[in-house]
């Protein structure tokens, strides 16, 4: 199979799915879920059909792992995202360590948990430590330089506060909240699209 460039995707779409991948997950819908992260996967890692189902049922099963309040399975769904990471880095042209991208993948969703649900009182992480979390991954899964996932990691913090306040108020599909969020996700992944596009293949 031809190794796929994750460097070249569509932003707009990466953001519609993601988001109602983020509604289903919230909403506790798999099927749905799932659907979703079978569009995401193909459409931002081009792993032809079998793989990419196999692929985003790796995601589902992390997401479920995680999604109990308050006994998750991290364990479990860094295990999952592990094999997601091994199939992504077995059939693109990026290179890093799957095992650090896993636990990388799984403390962003920890960061995001703690500071969607702390107070002001107490030592819950703060948006900053999101952004952080989440330019550890980035530059971590596309060799790049942690400057240029400041804009995709701000934007994608920012949906993460629309779709928080959209969970609060009750997950209703109609809520503008969640198109909200779904507008700072394709501002997040143009973004990640203009920086990784400047990185020279197999760097």
């Amino acid at each position: 199979m031809r190794r796929h460039s994750p460097r070249d995707f569509d932003a707009v779409a990466l953001g519609r799915l993601e988001t109602r991948a983020w509604a289903a997950y919230y909403r506790r819908e798999w099927w749905p879920a799932l659907k979703a992260f079978v569009g995401m996967v193909d459409a931002g890692f081009g792993l032809g059909p079998r793989l990419t189902l196999v692929a985003a049922w790796h995601v589902l099963r992390a997401n479920q792992a995680w999604a109990p309040l308050p006994h998750n399975d991290p364990d479990a769904a860094r295990a999952a995202m592990l094999r997601f990471y091994r199939l992504v880095l077995a059939h693109s042209d990026l290179t890093f360590d799957p095992v650090r991208a896993a636990e990388l993948e799984v403390e962003w969703w920890r960061i995001h948990r703690a500071h969607q649900r702390g107070t002001a009182a107490d030592s819950a992480p703060t948006r900053d430590d999101l952004e952080r979390a989440l330019v550890d991954l980035y530059s971590h899964v596309y060799s790049a330089p942690r400057e240029s996932m400041a804009v995709a990691a701000r934007c994608r913090a920012e949906a993460m506060d629309h779709s928080d306040a959209w969970v609060a108020a009750g997950c209703d599909l109609v809520d503008p909240r969640l198109a909200a969020g779904r507008r700072a996700l394709v501002a997040s992944y143009a973004a990640l699209l203009d920086a990784v596009s400047r990185i020279p293949t197999g760097a």
